[in-house]
């Protein structure tokens, strides 16, 4: 994928993710078409992040303690917006696949066991979001089709039982723009700021409203 096509992807996440977000805040968790479309946004991060991951020269570990310092700030606007603390954010989740991500590239397999056994139940999307982001990272390592694909396959419609319904299988295709020759800028830090910034507003409109 290029870099300004991955950059493409995740503002696409994005703007798909905040009308999920909306749906569930503010109008009861449902709203037709726009909560649809939400569900191909974790998988699309998801799969990006996985790519990243799979670089040569990634430093995962640096990745793992990044996604954690802003799953744990992020968390109380989180648990303010949704009314619960329990599952943690999706930050959280993607710290916890990177670390399996880890574990497995240092052939560490008691600490995948460990990080992928219980550890889930407390994190959005829970053992299928970690298993996309994982086999993102496989599809990539196996740099083949129809391998790839299939891995990559086989987590969504996972994760779609999880969320009963197929709209997640959407972001198979949507990857396609990952190839697209467009510029856009790298703004790495702006999502995790957004992400934050866009829960607190939402915890403090619910509030005012209610």
């Amino acid at each position: 994928m290029t870099s300004g096509g991955r950059e493409l992807l995740k503002w696409i996440a994005v703007l798909l993710m905040t009308g999920d977000h909306v749906a569930k805040v503010f109008y009861g968790g449902y709203v037709p078409v726009v909560s649809e479309l939400g569900r191909i946004a974790f998988p699309v991060f998801a799969l990006v992040m996985a790519y990243n991951l799979a670089e040569p020269g990634a430093d995962i570990a640096k990745s793992v303690r990044r996604l954690a310092m802003w799953a744990v700030i992020a968390q109380p606007a989180h648990a303010l917006a949704f009314g619960y603390w329990l599952p943690l954010n999706v930050l959280a989740s993607f710290a916890l696949a990177a670390s399996v991500v880890w574990s497995i590239r240092a052939g560490r397999w008691w600490l995948v066991a460990a990080l992928a056994g219980p550890l889930p139940l407390f994190v959005d999307y829970q053992w299928w979001g970690i298993a996309v982001v994982v086999a993102g990272y496989a599809s990539c390592r196996l740099k083949g089709f129809p391998a790839g694909v299939c891995v990559q396959l086989l987590a969504i419609c996972l994760l779609c039982l999880n969320n009963d319904n197929v709209w997640a299988l959407l972001a198979l295709p949507v990857m396609c723009l990952g190839y697209a020759l467009v510029s856009v800028p790298r703004t790495r830090w702006a999502f995790y700021g957004y992400y934050v910034g866009h829960l607190a507003l939402f915890a403090a409109l619910a509030g005012f409203a209610g």
